[in-house]
């Protein structure tokens, strides 16, 4: 399995105040209905975390699928859930950095 991280903007900068705090309400409903619908749709995706983040970004959602088509899936479900903005990113363990790093040393040390 490939792990990948979904950071979404849940509203554009353009936003009415009173629009942003209608979509914050209902957001853990909105937040399961999500979930249903990438596990329905998606059953192969495993989730490892879910963070609210202060900045650009309001959420990140880190997760495990087979591949980038899975994953493309799981971004498309999430913009038509209303996130204004969706980004995915394929993440690769820091251990495995150093392996390849490791595995491209010329023989010799040269």
């Amino acid at each position: 399995m490939k792990i990948f991280v979904l950071m979404t903007k849940l509203a554009s900068q353009n936003a009415q105040i009173v629009e942003i705090g209608a979509k914050h309400k209902d957001r853990a409903r909105r937040g399961r209905t999500w979930l249903k619908e990438i596990e329905e749709k998606c059953p192969s995706v495993v989730f490892k975390a879910h963070y609210a983040l202060m900045g650009y970004w309001d959420s990140m959602h880190i997760y495990e699928a087979p591949d980038e088509e899975t994953a493309a899936k799981v971004s498309m479900l999430t913009r038509s859930h209303g996130a204004a903005q969706v980004e995915s990113w394929l993440a690769l363990p820091y251990e495995r950095i150093l392996q390849l790093s490791e595995d491209m040393e010329c023989p010799g040390g040269t």
